[in-house]
């Protein structure tokens, strides 16, 4: 499957709008949460990269995105990542490489559902909040708000991350998830702080492994 698959390579592309995003770690109460600003010209890899960096994700593992029906027969879209290639069933299937957000994703209210990780199962609830112009004295993409550390990676789903959370509230390492987590602090985000990589380099790098 993979030598009939073409996967095109991130660039920068000019762009005069942004579109803002709020994500949502689905079945986290409080909410684990961000808000994002990406270009209107990003492809979904590039906003997977971005959805990754300002959630606080390592990118060790699979990730699509799933577009909700418009109409009661529509089964939704499920839009793949380029290096599940060799997994793919499809003989045309839609890659986040491949497919701009616009194209599914442009007008406010319209969303997605983030799947990060099939083991753990992270899923995100993505909501376009607002289509913006252009600030020529911001760099994008960028991380305006946002709620609570994200999860331990590898923690073993929401059930892992509420076993992390407690033993971080109880200090307790009966069970070793103190000492495994380290300096992780659940109630600890700070926007500014967040650094966003360029996704042709992402892409390299996940590519090599």
């Amino acid at each position: 499957m993979s030598e009939t698959i073409s996967v095109t390579w991130p660039r920068r592309r000019p762009f005069k709008k942004v579109l803002q995003f709020k994500i949502i770690l689905i079945e986290t109460d409080p909410s684990i949460w961000r808000r994002i600003q990406v270009p209107d010209s990003y492809s979904f890899y590039d906003f997977h990269v971005a959805i990754q960096d300002a959630m606080g994700w390592e990118d060790r593992h699979l990730h699509d995105f799933r577009i909700a029906p418009r109409r009661a027969f529509n089964m939704g879209i499920r839009i793949e990542c380029p290096f599940a290639i060799e997994e793919i069933e499809e003989k045309a299937p839609l890659l986040t490489t491949e497919i701009r957000v616009l194209d599914f994703l442009h007008e406010p209210g319209d969303r997605s559902v983030y799947n990060y990780d099939y083991g753990d199962g992270w899923q995100h609830d993505v909501v376009l909040e607002e289509i913006l112009a252009k600030d020529a004295s911001r760099k994008y993409p960028c991380c305006t708000a946002g709620e609570l550390a994200c999860p331990p990676e590898d923690c073993g789903g929401i059930p892992g991350y509420y076993d992390c959370v407690n033993a971080w509230k109880n200090k307790d390492d009966s069970e070793g998830l103190l000492s495994w987590f380290g300096r992780w602090r659940p109630d600890r985000f700070d926007p500014s702080t967040v650094k966003f990589w360029r996704p042709a380099t992402r892409l390299r790098i996940a590519m090599e492994d």
